[in-house]
């Protein structure tokens, strides 16, 4: 373990503590300044914070750290639901004032993402444009399956297939579930066949997408005005419906100002799940309008293909409950990596 985590190991344990005694917790190894200069590149790296002047300056644990703390996600769900210590309620600085100041990649993450992409657009510059349409069905057709599978529903991929491409319904299924599958589809076409929908996110366009996900669904419309309990956690989304407003507009506003196309996508997908502003369909309308942005600005959109429905579940829980997106990151990556490698 470095010098840099060693102190963060130690502001876990005792939070507040101040440069000397942090020195004192090194054993004195290391000498005072060289803590100081350890503590200065913690600060400047949004690692940690201080507080107070001179000699009352105490250190601890920012933010922006809990974000990306590692967290061992086996070990986190082997204590169940009411023995977690968690965050109950809606984070709302985490809009305001946490995500508008972090890089969400690191520098290693963001060269790989973009040497993807770069690979993505070496790739479909040789295709023709019957080739790409293939490709993007295929891919849509996984992301249709797949999307509606961590929702519960029943298809496998080859009767979803059969279901989007000749409509064939498959035996002992719901209508529902067929309605579903058939909804995300009808997404997909909508966003490939108007490219800038989403280059500006508004609420309104998200309550579109969603609009057209749970077409003929017993699904209320627009944003909900009762609450609605998630399983598996005692986090609770916002009552309020102006509140829900407010939270969905701030996060429109946070994801465009970002400049990286791939930190837009991570926070759509994370943040509308974190809202809930809608009865139902808020994880399916995350993925989507995740994907949206990925095809409006030219990017590899992502199936989810590969990705187990209760790890997705894990990690989308774990940010519920923690504000923690270590976890949803990785999944993130590796599925971009695999939409690359796999289509087009």
């Amino acid at each position: 373990m470095d010098d840099k985590n060693l102190i963060i190991e130690y502001l876990k344990k005792n939070p507040y503590s101040s440069s000397k005694e942090i020195f004192e917790g090194f054993g004195r190894q290391k000498s005072l300044a060289t803590v100081k200069r350890l503590l200065s590149k913690l600060i400047q790296e949004q690692l940690i914070v201080s507080t107070g002047k001179g000699k009352s300056t105490r250190y601890n644990l920012s933010p922006v750290y809990k974000l990306f703390e590692p967290i061992d996600i086996e070990k986190y769900y082997e204590k169940e639901i009411d023995e977690r210590i968690i965050k109950e309620n809606f984070n709302f600085s985490i809009i305001s004032e946490i995500l508008p100041k972090t890089n969400l990649f690191t520098e290693n993450e963001l060269t790989k993402l973009n040497e993807l992409q770069e690979n993505f657009t070496n790739n479909i510059s040789e295709l023709s444009g019957l080739e790409f349409k293939k490709e993007l069905e295929r891919l849509a057709i996984d992301l249709s399956w797949k999307s509606s599978q961590i929702e519960g529903n029943t298809y496998s991929l080859l009767e979803t297939e059969k279901l989007l491409k000749e409509k064939e319904t498959a035996s002992g299924k719901t209508k529902e579930e067929a309605a579903m599958l058939l909804n995300h589809k009808e997404t997909i076409d909508f966003i490939v066949e108007n490219p800038n929908y989403l280059i500006h996110l508004t609420v309104s366009k998200i309550e579109d997408i969603h609009s057209i996900l749970t077409k003929e669904l017993a699904v209320d419309r627009n944003i909900r005005k009762r609450r609605v309990g998630i399983s598996g956690t005692n986090y609770k989304p916002i009552d309020n419906e102006f509140q829900i407003k407010e939270a969905l507009k701030g996060m429109c506003d946070l994801i465009n100002k970002k400049e990286i196309i791939f930190e837009k996508a991570l926070l759509s997908l994370i943040l509308i799940s974190y809202i809930q502003p809608f009865v139902d369909g808020n994880k399916r309308t995350a993925r989507i309008v995740s994907n949206a942005i990925l095809i409006n600005h030219k990017y590899c959109p992502i199936s989810f293909r590969t990705v187990d429905s209760i790890d997705y579940k894990k990690a989308m829980l774990l940010f519920y409950e923690q504000n923690n997106i270590s976890s949803f990151k990785n999944i993130f990556i590796e599925q971009f990596e695999f939409a690359v490698n796999t289509y087009f």
